[in-house]
């Protein structure tokens, strides 16, 4: 390697989240994060279950960001990737304008396009059969249809298909590009071929090859070349940093807690609350109880996703007065079962269970158990039990693992991670990295480096040369709390098929 490039050892890794985004500088010869930045994103929501936000506001912050790290290790970075919010619709002109603000991944307003989409492909188990998943509320799939039916002049301006993290890579290299982890979250790529499902694309639109609007797809380690000039200049970085693929924000969050090998599990407890595992073939779900995902690595994630998890215990928590300080207090004082009440809260609808027109619920209220601690317990409870609808269907596809890596704004809760421990019965460790994801992309950005260099470096050298765990913060489950909360599971379960059927005729 070149001397000018011998004071240089700093990755960057950039996450696009709902809520904001982050930025982390790794010294990857110090093994150590030696700068953070964060900047708070606005988001648009409907009374119709829109969720949008304008992808100026990305930029925005992304700058915000940059100014705000020091410039003598912004200068040592040399190579760079991006980590972003899944599903979200990024439409860009001829121009490479943005024409229509950007639906996101928790945005329910398309159920109707979802079921006109299935329906002209066969039906759902059709769909499964044909990509691996079925079209869900908050896939890019049914925003296509639901922009060509209400944005008709967006739509037809429309020369490119983005996905948020894709479009973050067109600003800093200019180049329109796709990878399959992110891709395969969109309703048309199939994940077993790992390419764009023409067959879905027909059913959007039978007029239009909408096939020639998107990307090609490029390998996990590559490099989609460098940071123009004047986006350099901007940010206050060299010329010459390399950009990596980059990823889906739950892809880059397996590579930064570990999820790169057989057997290896993460739960990331955000604004969404997901649960996913690495496997080195296809899994998928004939019922659509999980979603069944490429990883950014060369192998496969398949993933269950509730859209309610902080954004569900926040809402709760601001309505009851209650501060994050007292938050876990509240849980502690709290006994298991939260007294008797079982919550569903899906203020947002659901994703998992499939719950899309469904509303926060609480059942098993008496004079006796309503409280403010009963209640919190309950939200929490509900958004471990949404991840366990989706556990238990991995398990019965042949998924095992006896370990989970927790990860997100709710693993500073100590009894949130206990509760996890006890309704999945894992053992729970907690991620040494507070930015999961943009850490994971500091190392794919790496990996890309390495490749670079005539390195054939593997991605789970990469992680187990730079993940380090504090053994101190393991939480074991606890037989009792895990049989009573398996008899609760269960109770959820038969609440939830009960509210189905209604809320499908809401």
């Amino acid at each position: 390697m070149s001397d000018k490039y011998d004071d240089r050892s700093v990755v960057v890794g950039v996450d696009l989240g709902t809520q904001g985004i982050k930025v982390v500088l790794y010294d990857f010869r110090l093994r150590h994060e030696v700068a953070t930045a964060r900047s708070s994103l606005a988001l648009f929501v409907g009374e119709d279950g829109a969720r949008e936000q304008a992808a100026d506001w990305w930029l925005d912050g992304l700058r915000e960001c940059f100014a705000a790290l020091p410039s003598t290790q912004k200068q040592r970075a040399l190579a760079l990737a991006v980590s972003g919010q899944q599903h979200g619709l990024v439409a860009l002109g001829e121009d490479g304008r943005v024409v229509a603000p950007v639906k996101l991944w928790n945005d329910t307003s398309t159920l109707a396009e979802c079921d006109e989409i299935e329906a002209i492909l066969g039906g759902r188990e059709a769909v499964i059969r044909l990509i691996g998943n079925p079209i869900l509320p908050g896939y890019t799939a049914s925003k296509l249809l639901w922009l060509k039916k209400n944005r008709p002049t967006a739509y037809n301006e429309m020369r490119h298909i983005l996905l948020p993290h894709d479009y973050l890579n067109y600003y800093f290299t200019g180049r329109i590009t796709a990878e399959a982890g992110d891709a395969s979250g969109t309703g048309f790529f199939d994940i077993r071929r790992r390419q764009w499902s023409k067959e879905v694309l027909r059913a959007i639109d039978d007029s239009r090859d909408l096939l020639l609007a998107l990307p090609d797809i490029c390998p996990s380690y590559e490099s989609i070349g460098c940071v123009k000039s004047n986006i350099a200049a901007e940010l206050g970085i060299p010329a010459d940093v390399m950009v990596a693929v980059g990823g889906g924000d739950n892809m880059m969050a397996a590579i930064g807690t570990g999820a790169v090998f057989p057997g290896a599990l993460t739960i990331s407890l955000g604004t969404s609350g997901t649960l996913f595992a690495y496997a080195e073939t296809p899994t998928v779900s004939d019922q659509g109880d999980f979603a069944s995902f490429c990883s950014s690595t060369g192998g496969y994630l398949p993933l269950a996703c509730s859209l309610n998890c902080t954004s569900a215990t926040e809402l709760v928590r601001a309505t009851m007065g209650i501060n994050l300080d007292q938050f876990d207090r509240n849980l502690q004082a709290s006994e298991v079962g939260a007294g008797g009440i079982v919550a569903l809260p899906f203020f947002g609808g659901e994703r998992t269970p499939e719950c899309p027109l469904g509303t926060g619920t609480f059942f098993g209220l008496t004079s006796l158990n309503t409280s403010a601690c009963n209640l919190m317990r309950a939200v929490v409870e509900a958004t471990v039990f949404s991840l366990r609808w989706g556990f238990e269907s991995m398990q019965r596809q042949g998924l095992v693992s006896r370990v989970a890596t927790v990860t997100g704004g709710g693993a500073h809760s100590k009894e949130w991670l206990q509760i996890i421990a006890d309704v999945l019965d894992l053992e729970v460790k907690v991620s040494p990295h507070g930015e999961a994801a943009a850490f994971g992309a500091a190392l794919q950005a790496l990996w890309c480096l390495e490749h670079s260099r005539g390195r054939a470096t593997s991605i789970a050298d990469i992680v187990s040369s730079h993940l380090e765990f504090n053994g101190e913060r393991i939480f074991t489950p606890q037989r009792q709390r895990v049989a009573t909360y398996t008899e609760i599971f269960r109770r959820y379960q038969d609440l939830v098929i009960m509210m189905q059927a209604r809320w499908a005729h809401r």
